[in-house]
């Protein structure tokens, strides 16, 4: 449990004059943002000119530059490791709304993930040694140290409030959160344009397998100059593919506990209150009805179930394409309108519960709200498009209809999903609420040792329980006025934040591995185009599969608060 720290008093005393620390505070942090801004536009642009033929941005640039981003953030990593360790009082307070534990979690769980993908870039690129650049056999192999460091750095530090060197660190901060937003742009890249020479490639056929893109995208037009011609670099190509969802996953989680990190550093007071509040003993089932898991494991196996289907029909024959979009929006509608009433009844139950809502100040709870907000907008984006194109277009089919209310159904989800987390990162800790219950609700756990006690006590039943640590001597006895572990309202929150938690995954799953059928539904390409509407694809959906991982992490800090 950690401690109640009392303001500083420069912070505390009222006045016109900000002391130069403050004042410089905020000049440091300025500093820093316009470092990360450079370095990332630099990024951006080396990485979107990469992705294209006809611009003489090569590959191994954009591998040289990530390359040398990595090493200098674990160098200043390392050197932040040192610094702490060497100097006690470097940090004075932990902030304990910062890196709970199952975000540290899901940091490590990705890290592994994109550690055996580096192994298999590493062993892609081997494969062909002799026509390659050095570079791109060296990348995995400093991206592999850099996840090993940073996520070293990330459980250890992830709850600092560092009071030395506060400039440098915060640019050391900001510019190893630019290095992973960075990777997660090259991966999003990758990817979008694997995707789009697939779909160019294919002609009427609408294929989703994943190939791993051309070892030299910006060499010569006469043919690949380093073929994959053995099996075992054919293994080493797709699977390295395959888990680019998790390398991506990976940086969006790092980047958003080092934004937490940043704005901890040289902080002063460290509120305790509410969000970040972590009970001893975690159940996942505890406590609940168990319809909720029930219900959201069952949406996830039979989800598991139709992404599969729904790969093999749209990678097969033409004629069995539209029965698999019709497979696939099915679930989708179904699962989506589950959501937005779950979502709804959590809403409705607010409005029952008795816990005070908390406004302390908390940069974790404001970068999840940030966050959920933003990252919906990619989804939103692509709903709209989608719903011009149905309603304009000259087709009046069940494919479209289908698509319709998919895209409907998906904006009001993602609404009343976000209003119902919001709503339950603001509320206080279990027993937070007052306790003048009605006669029917007893205070939990109360022990009088006095019995003409229990009369004062009008919101407990006038009719306690008895115990008597001595049988023989009842005038002993001691009241024990007991109520239910959990109360229902309670419960349900819990099965509701578990019920979306598993359909947010299984939601997460299907776009993130490959179900793309923004493509293979024809409307919107027919309609805008596919140059454009696969620019509109590749840019809002990203965000769209970021969204569900996020909102994973904040439904699990939600099942721990109700």
């Amino acid at each position: 449990m950690s401690e109640e720290l009392v303001p500083h008093p420069k912070e505390s005393l009222p006045g016109p004059r900000a002391s130069p620390r403050e004042v410089w505070k905020k000049g440091g942090r300025l500093l820093s943002v316009l470092l990360a801004v450079n370095v990332l536009l630099l990024a951006c642009t080396l990485i979107s000119g990469g992705a294209f033929n006809k611009v003489a941005v090569y590959d191994t640039d954009v591998f040289a530059l990530l390359t040398a981003m990595m090493l200098l953030a674990a160098l200043w990593i390392v050197f932040y490791l040192l610094r702490t360790a060497r100097c006690p009082d470097a940090v004075p307070y932990r902030d304990a709304h910062a890196g709970p534990i199952w975000l540290r979690g899901g940091l490590v769980l990705f890290g592994i993930c994109t550690l055996v993908m580096d192994v298999f870039k590493t062993g892609y690129y081997s494969s062909f040694f002799e026509c390659q650049s050095a570079i791109k056999i060296l990348h995995p192999i400093i991206q592999a140290v850099f996840v090993i460091v940073q996520t070293y750095f990330l459980w250890v530090s992830a709850k600092d409030c560092i009071h030395t060197h506060l400039d440098l660190t915060r640019c050391g901060l900001m510019f190893t959160l630019t290095t992973n937003l960075a990777i997660w742009m090259a991966a999003v890249v990758d990817e979008s344009v694997h995707q789009a020479h697939s779909y160019s490639s294919s002609l009427g056929n609408t294929s989703h397998t994943r190939l791993a893109p051309d070892p030299e995208r910006a060499g010569t037009a006469g043919g690949d100059p380093c073929p994959c011609s053995t099996a075992i670099c054919q293994i080493f190509q797709q699977g390295y593919f395959y888990l680019y969802p998790f390398n991506i996953e990976y940086s969006l989680f790092a980047s958003t506990m080092l934004y937490v990190m940043w704005k901890n550093v040289g902080r002063l007071l460290v509120s305790t209150h509410g969000h970040g509040h972590t009970p001893s003993r975690v159940s996942l089932f505890r406590e609940t009805f168990f319809a909720g898991p029930v219900l959201g494991l069952l949406l996830f196996v039979v989800g598991l179930a139709v992404f599969i289907l729904y790969e093999v029909q749209v990678s097969g024959e033409r004629g069995h394409t539209q029965q698999g979009l019709v497979t696939y929006y099915s679930f989708n509608i179904v699962c989506l309108g589950l959501m937005t009433l779950v979502s709804l009844s959590g809403s409705v139950i607010y409005r029952f519960d008795r816990r005070a809502m908390d406004h302390h100040k908390n940069p974790t709870r404001t970068l999840d709200v940030a966050l959920l907000m933003g990252a919906a907008l990619g989804q939103y984006a692509i709903s709209y498009y989608s719903i011009v194109a149905v309603v304009v277009g000259s087709p009046r089919d069940l494919l479209g209809a289908l698509n319709l209310s998919h895209a409907l159904l998906m904006i009001a989800q993602h609404t009343f999903q976000n209003v119902f987390i919001i709503e339950s990162l603001h509320r206080g800790p279990p027993g937070a609420e007052p306790c003048e219950t009605p006669p029917k609700e007893p205070c939990q756990g109360i022990t009088f040792a006095n019995l003409d006690a229990i009369h004062t006590l009008p919101s407990c039943p006038p009719t306690p329980r008895l115990v008597s640590p001595n049988p023989e001597s009842p005038q002993e006895a001691v009241a024990i006025i007991s109520a239910p572990r959990c109360h229902w309202r309670r419960r349900c929150l819990k099965d509701i934040s578990l019920f979306l938690l598993l359909c947010n995954v299984i939601l997460w799953i299907m776009p993130a591995f490959g179900a793309r059928p923004h493509f293979s539904n024809t409307v919107e390409v027919d309609f805008y185009g596919y140059s454009l509407w696969a620019a509109i694809v590749n840019i809002c959906l990203p965000f769209g599969i970021f969204y569900r991982m996020h909102a994973v992490s904040s439904l699990l800090e939600v099942y721990v608060l109700s």
